[in-house]
């Protein structure tokens, strides 16, 4: 955006949302002074909007109340961040336990929220009956929301939201649009792009394939075998359907094939030689360079990343196996994950604003708010009461300084994907199909058109109707150091954590190799894998 049109949006922006909040105090509604300010912390990636943020102090005017958001610190675990306010006794009111949920259950740091939550029709009707009796302990307590698996009607994402080989387009198009099936096929492609194209558009090397390895987002090493073997993403194991048996994915055949993979493309330079050192956001800031042509990765986890990179260098999606013949398995429908969610701490002061400001931010008004903005400023609607934006606001949202400025997501918070709670538009402008397709660009949408297809979505095989047991993962997140099964997987975690950057690393893979398995198989898999059958089976009433 150039600089005159930036200033000029600006000071229209400005003079807008100062007509706004006047408008809200006409109305009647909460002054500045009535307002509260809430604290939180959310133990996951996210990031920080501006203070004096325009859409968080208009929600604020209209509901009485704001909260300062603290993200997950990339330089310390969620779990030892929550064990030191453990400790201190002292907690933010509101907290998003992530990994470490189960901590605070334990410490009894969260207020049980169905006690409180009769006059709060919002909260009690965000989920069903059913699925919040998921969520009661045994004495019939909810101590916290799940915030991301609700969809409202159905599932609008044009995006594949999950796990996933992600390639940037215009690698493909370079490679004519092949057919890409498998592991193999997917390095030969990169080997080849960047043999011919070692520098980007930028001037700086390109880098053939990024890996996360820091903290819990190590997923993106250590459990592609899984989904190359065509099993769904229950990221412990993966299970046996026919016996119900928990199986170590971190042993097979698969998994020694994938890491002599990544050892081979490591020696070859398409592996980025800086990989096990990389933070989260060094390894983000990697993916806005736009240089990195390949990664497995979560979209939710890059997307922001990406967001802002040229056309050419979008991602899409692509689900890979060991072998022709296979299967994949990369989308599953989507599913409640009772272990982790938005609850209040016994330090709040205020528990009745505290779930009233919750209560709020599912109400329909401040839940447009939050995903579409200012109605006639970041949005406007036609005569059939469809939601749009004119190619200025669309410009205005692709400013990165103007989103954390402007937006207002609380992200952590609960909200409803899919639909919007009017029923005729999606929740958000990114999956309303005429806003996703005015920004599709050319390089994506020649892409689709080789292959097909319309969506990223759509390259990704088709979803399947997820087993009982599906994801054993909403089970071993709530894994702690106080069982046995709790400390094995605390002990394969470091073991993986220290010796698989080192076996993609090595000059001696077969050595590099021999001596994971041997540090490996000193832990105490068999609890392990013992507590996960006994989980699969409960699940599936056998």
């Amino acid at each position: 955006m150039g600089l005159k049109l930036s200033r000029t949006l600006k000071i229209i922006t400005a003079a807008a949302f100062i007509m706004n909040l006047s408008a809200c105090d006409t109305a009647g509604n909460n002054n500045k002074r009535d307002i509260v300010t809430f604290t939180s912390y959310m133990a996951i990636n996210g990031v920080n909007i501006d203070k004096d943020n325009d859409i968080q102090e208009y929600i604020a005017r209209k509901t009485g109340a704001r909260c300062i958001e603290t993200w997950k610190n990339p330089n310390q675990s969620a779990q030892d961040m929550i064990e030191d306010m453990i400790i201190s006794q002292k907690y933010p009111d509101f907290i998003y336990g992530g990994v470490g949920q189960q901590q605070l259950l334990d410490a009894n740091a969260l207020i049980p929220l169905n006690e409180y939550w009769d006059d709060y029709e919002n909260i009690k009707s965000y989920f069903t009956e059913k699925e919040w009796n998921r969520l009661k302990d045994d004495e019939g307590h909810i101590y916290y929301i799940p915030s991301y698996d609700n969809v409202y009607m159905e599932d609008t994402s044009p995006m594949h939201n999950e796990q996933a080989f992600w390639i940037q387009v215009k690698v493909l198009e370079w490679g004519g649009y092949p057919e890409i099936n498998t592991l193999d096929q997917y390095f030969d492609l990169i080997e080849r792009y960047l043999k011919e194209n070692p520098i980007g558009a930028n001037g700086e090397p390109n880098i053939g394939y990024e890996i996360l390895t820091d903290g819990y987002m190590y997923f993106c090493l250590e459990n592609p075998p899984q989904f190359l073997d065509g099993y769904p993403n229950d990221g412990s194991c993966i299970v046996d359907a026919e016996n119900h048996i928990a199986v170590d994915y971190n042993i097979t055949d698969t998994a020694k094939r994938w890491f002599r993979k990544l050892n081979e493309e490591y020696k070859k330079g398409v592996v980025d030689p800086q990989f096990s050192f990389l933070t989260t956001e060094q390894y983000y800031e990697k993916i806005r360079s736009g240089n990195v042509l390949g990664m497995v990765d979560q979209y939710w986890s890059f997307s922001d990343a990406e967001d802002l990179l040229p056309p050419d260098s979008k991602y899409v999606p692509l689900d890979l196996v060991i072998d022709e013949g296979i299967v994949p398995h990369y989308r599953s429908a989507r599913t409640l994950d009772v272990s982790q969610g938005m609850g209040i701490s016994v330090s709040c002061d205020d528990i009745e604003r505290a779930m009233k400001f919750l209560d709020d931010l599912l109400s329909p008004e401040i839940h447009t708010l939050r995903f579409w903005g200012i109605e006639g400023e970041d949005y406007m609607v036609d005569e059939k009461g469809v939601f749009y934006r004119t190619a200025l606001q669309r410009e205005m949202q692709d400013d990165e300084s103007y989103i954390k400025k402007h937006f207002c997501r609380y992200y952590a918070f609960p909200f409803y994907l899919g639909m919007n709670q009017d029923g005729i538009n999606a929740y958000s402008p990114e999956n309303q199909p005429e806003e996703y397709f005015s920004t599709l660009g050319t390089p994506l949408m020649k892409c689709f058109e080789a292959y097909g297809v319309s969506t990223p979505a759509e390259m990704i095989n088709a979803v399947e109707e997820n087993a009982p047991w599906y994801p054993m993962w909403s089970h071993t997140n709530r894994f702690t150091t106080d069982t046995d099964y709790g400390r094995a997987k605390a002990q394969m975690d470091d073991v993986k954590h220290r010796y698989l950057p080192k076996v993609v690393m090595s000059g001696d893979f077969e050595s590099a190799w021999k001596e994971y398995l041997e540090e490996y198989e000193k832990c105490d898999t068999r609890s392990y894998f013992n507590e996960l059958t006994a989980e699969i089976r409960r699940r599936a009433g056998s």
